[in-house]
């Protein structure tokens, strides 16, 4: 395995593999560019490859009955989607959109197929990253159909904190929190009330704001606020 390739160390269902094994697993896959605000791939496409985030973030989202967008994650380096269509074989169950200039690989389904049937602990492990997608799913479904406002964004938070958030000087960092409209698409509320109960948070002392930077500065407190 070449430097260039010691992403795929950072990736859950490939962490343990040998480095002559995830050498292979990169020249399986392709190496593709994608702009800004570019489509990768289509809700309802037949599901034909796997994907994995080299570098950027990118949105799975849907169109809701009245026609407004509902990201339902947002993904980052490392991070992998595509495998559930190419597990049963059906469609796409998202639009995935590049939310800034990002470089994926791209593993065709029989490629990728063949991986799990060659190592059964890529397959235990994907098995063990789907249940936990599954259970952080359930999790947020439930948080955001029971909470009011405030419990709608403080949800969303935590997604992030977990996803991309790092500790530092004693508290949780978000670096680049995502633009207001996207977080009323998460969290199933308006711009408005983004905005407003952001500043909530920061007038009571539990986040500070500085630009597209957001700290938590008891993360354990807010936390036991909010879950």
């Amino acid at each position: 395995m070449n430097e260039k390739d010691d992403f795929l160390r950072q990736i859950p269902i490939f962490s343990q593999l040998s480095d002559d094994k995830l050498g292979q697993i990169s020249k399986l896959g392709t190496r593709k560019n994608f702009n800004k605000d570019s489509v990768i791939l289509f809700e309802h496409e037949t599901g034909s490859a796997f994907f994995v985030v080299i570098l950027g973030k990118v949105k799975l989202s849907r169109v809701s009955d009245d026609g407004k967008e509902v990201i339902l994650t947002i993904l980052n380096k490392s991070d992998f989607f595509g495998e559930m269509s190419i597990l049963d074989g059906t469609s796409r169950s998202a639009t995935v959109t590049a939310m800034e200039d990002s470089e994926l690989l791209i593993i065709q389904r029989n490629e990728f197929i063949n991986l799990l049937h060659s190592d059964p602990d890529i397959s235990i492990a994907l098995l063990i990253e789907l249940a936990r997608k599954l259970r952080a799913a359930d999790i947020k479904l439930k948080s955001l159909s029971l909470k009011d406002a405030e419990g709608k964004v403080a949800t969303v938070i935590l997604q992030l904190a977990d996803d991309i958030g790092k500790i530092k000087q004693g508290a949780m960092e978000i670096e680049r929190l995502p633009f207001q409209h996207d977080l009323a698409s998460m969290a199933g509320t308006s711009r408005e009330t983004i905005s407003r109960t952001l500043h909530t948070f920061a007038k009571k002392g539990l986040v500070e704001l500085e630009g597209s930077r957001l700290r938590i500065l008891n993360y354990e407190k807010f936390k036991e606020l909010f879950n």
